[in-house]
């Protein structure tokens, strides 16, 4: 069953590891291919929402926006540039390549040899803004033949009315009622053995739940 990670110290750890190796990437990204890029958390571990099923690995989502380029449509070449980056701001940190999936770049699993040994990973997206400030991921559609894969912005679901949402609960100090929502729906999904169901479907989920139960909020 999923609970939250209560080691506070321990996701500090990883957070300031994990953001360490995003600014090198950010950084060798602009020096040697003169791409802007900026990168926050997002995700479970921006909301403080990181669960754990019994012992298994954890992972944290980071979104490398791409806020300046010659050219936003070559985006093979802004794949290509961003995965070699990345691996490069690994090797300095110890860790080896990341995998190309999909919609992100994906690193091996880690611990540390000191305290907490729950492994956990790195997903990082790359996306981009258009002029309606609406969010656009990068998917690489693989063929099996290299030369043959698709590179491609696919626009993200929009999230501007869950994001009000959640700014009127926690203005109201009532935040505690997502978690607690967040936590029921990962377990119950859990245990119907969904696997359709997302951390971010949970999320929102949770969100309209709390809200729309704000009549009985005392």
């Amino acid at each position: 069953m999923f609970d939250y990670i209560k080691d506070k110290e321990f996701l500090s750890r990883i957070r300031n590891l994990c953001g360490g190796i995003m600014q090198d990437f950010c950084h060798y990204l602009k020096d040697d291919y003169d791409i802007g890029a900026t990168f926050y958390l997002v995700g479970s571990g921006a909301r403080n929402l990181i669960v754990q099923n019994a012992s298994l690995p954890i992972d944290l989502d980071y979104n490398l926006e791409i806020v300046r380029c010659e050219d936003y449509e070559d985006c093979r070449f802004i794949k290509e540039c961003a995965r070699k980056s990345f691996n490069k701001a690994l090797h300095e940190h110890g860790w080896g390549d990341c995998d190309d999936s999909t919609s992100a770049l994906t690193t091996e699993r880690r611990y540390f040899t000191k305290g907490n040994h729950t492994e956990f990973s790195m997903d990082v997206c790359i996306v981009c803004r258009d002029t309606r400030e609406h969010f656009h991921r990068m998917i690489h559609k693989k063929t099996g033949f290299t030369y043959q894969d698709e590179y491609y912005w696919n626009e993200a679901p929009h999230s501007e009315r869950i994001q009000e949402k959640a700014k009127y609960i926690k203005k109201r100090g009532k935040w505690q009622l997502v978690r607690t929502q967040y936590l029921d729906i990962k377990n119950r999904y859990l245990r119907q053995n969904d696997d359709h169901h997302p951390s971010f479907i949970c999320y929102i989920e949770a969100v309209n739940n709390a809200y729309n139960s704000r009549m009985s909020w005392k």
